[in-house]
């Protein structure tokens, strides 16, 4: 079982497949973090253990959040497809994969991952 932030850029309902996987989800929006700067966030869930979901691309800057400081960092790339189905995707590749010190970025079909490739 993983432990996921939902950026204030997420819909809560994101939460469904990820919860269903058996994983734990909280919300930014509901701890009250929406005025929050990245900085702080990114800080607040690395001291919680949690892995930041976002669609915010500066999360994938790695020299500015360094994969190996925290629990996971996925942003997820939507230009067609719902943010629900690439959680779908975040939720069965983490059966397989962690996010823990590699960043991923989420797109149709695939997951990149720093420093490898996951189909999905």
């Amino acid at each position: 079982m993983l432990r996921f932030k939902l950026d204030k850029n997420a819909d809560p309902r994101w939460r469904e497949p990820l919860e269903e996987a058996g994983n734990r989800v909280s919300t930014v929006r509901e701890e009250g973090l929406q005025g929050t700067d990245d900085g702080t966030l990114v800080d607040v869930c690395r001291d919680e253990g949690l892995c930041l979901i976002t669609a915010d691309l500066d999360f994938a800057q790695t020299i500015q959040y360094p994969p190996h400081a925290y629990h996971g960092l996925i942003v997820l790339r939507h230009p067609k497809p719902t943010l629900r189905q690439l959680l779908q995707q975040v939720a069965m590749a983490t059966k397989e994969e962690s996010p823990v010190g590699r960043p991923w970025i989420v797109e149709p079909g695939s997951i990149r991952i720093h420093g490898a490739e996951f189909g999905g």
